[in-house]
């Protein structure tokens, strides 16, 4: 089988950039749709359309109610294909980039992502998560191309709660996890192809990132500052985890992350990050990596309040039914993690989920960090 790699068109990340928005989309259309909920559209109002004004650029407001659903997804693209816009444009998080990019598909337009938070590695790719209206995971759709522009205003990003930032990290951390694993398997990744080196490496270069300037970018962002560490994590949790997942391929831990969504009342106020973060520390426990690896991660988890136990995710509770639940929903026909590079059965997932909880209680009681997790801020 042939290697491929994709990626956006274009990517602009820096200090102020939103005000560039409309110069960057002139080449692509002249009519916006454009998608963002009440709480975005407030912060960047005035910015955004001063911008497309500027650039003689219509535009259209849909705003997003806040799930990536099919419902969601028809209701935005027939308001965008009624207004004749030419170009779709998604403002916020990580679920707005997935309905943009699944609206400018089935409308036929180009499409241009604005993350207003570094949570996810959703801006840069060509498919979409979508889920049920209530938040529950459904399936991936694969779209036909990349964004045409993702534009990253990272003085945006830093006036954002710090625990997006954190968890945009804890989804960062299992690009090259899951990466190493398909290239010792040597599945297709979402690119069409086997993983080329430059891939490979592009994910490796997001763990090392991580491990470098986390903790310092997490620390900067909860003064709303903008230093070199926080401008690194923010290309390492949007571009370098965006290309290094899709043109390498996803494993356990998002299965984990995706089985996890069916105890939904318990893990529904989580976000994606926080819930891949253990999803991967029980991926380096299903593969019976080293402790010194899996302590290495735990380390880091716990210091920027990243889950690392059951109980972190509300399921320390959890009954062995709802467990297995999750195990059974993580190896489900299709689900990624049947890119391991061995066959994986829910014993072995609801073991891996056990011994990740064990983990990260062990070294928690040895006082080698404290978590403290914070529950203010909810969604996925």
């Amino acid at each position: 089988m042939h290697a491929a790699l994709i990626a956006p068109n274009k990517y602009v990340q820096g200090r102020g950039v939103m005000a560039e928005l409309g110069n960057q989309v002139q080449p692509l259309g002249d009519h916006a749709l454009v998608m963002a909920d009440r709480v975005v559209w407030g912060l960047v109002e005035q910015t955004v359309t001063d911008s497309l004004n500027q650039a003689n650029i219509r535009q259209t407001l849909a705003t997003f109610g806040g799930e990536a659903s099919d419902r969601e997804i028809d209701q935005i693209r027939l308001k965008g294909q009624e207004a004749g816009a030419n170009i779709v444009i998604g403002i916020g998080g990580g679920k707005v980039s997935d309905s943009a990019k699944a609206v400018g598909a089935q409308m036929g337009t180009g499409w241009v992502i604005v993350p207003t938070i570094a949570s996810t590695d959703a801006p840069t790719s060509a498919l979409s998560v979508i889920y049920s209206d209530e938040g529950i995971f459904e399936r991936y759709l694969f779209h036909p191309k990349n964004p045409d522009l993702v534009l990253v205003d990272t003085a945006v990003i830093a006036r954002a709660p710090v625990r997006f930032l954190a968890a945009g990290i804890g989804d960062g951390l299992s690009t090259w996890v899951e990466a190493r694993a398909n290239l010792e398997s040597r599945k297709p990744a979402m690119s069409g192809g086997l993983a080329t080196r430059a891939a490979g490496a592009i994910a490796k270069l997001c763990w090392d990132t991580l491990f470098t300037y986390g903790e310092s970018a997490v620390l900067a962002v909860e003064q709303q500052s903008v230093t070199l560490a926080v401008e690194a994590v923010v290309e390492a949790n949007t571009l370098l985890s965006g290309i290094g997942f899709e043109s390498c391929g996803l494993a356990a831990a998002h299965a984990i992350h995706n089985g996890l969504t069916v105890l939904h009342h318990q893990t529904h106020s989580l976000m994606h990050g926080e819930k891949v973060a253990f999803g991967t520390i029980s991926q380096l426990a299903l593969e019976g990596r080293p402790l010194s690896e899996i302590n290495e991660l735990i380390d880091l988890c716990q210091r920027i309040k990243l889950p690392t136990t059951l109980g972190d995710l509300n399921l320390g509770e959890a009954s062995p039914e709802e467990l297995r639940q999750v195990a059974e929903a993580a190896c489900a026909e299709g689900e990624t993690i049947h890119n391991m590079p061995f066959g994986v059965t829910p014993d072995m997932v609801l073991d891996a989920l056990r011994a990740a909880d064990a983990y990260g209680r062990a070294y928690r009681e040895r006082g080698q960090s404290v978590f403290g997790m914070a529950q203010e801020v909810g969604g996925n």
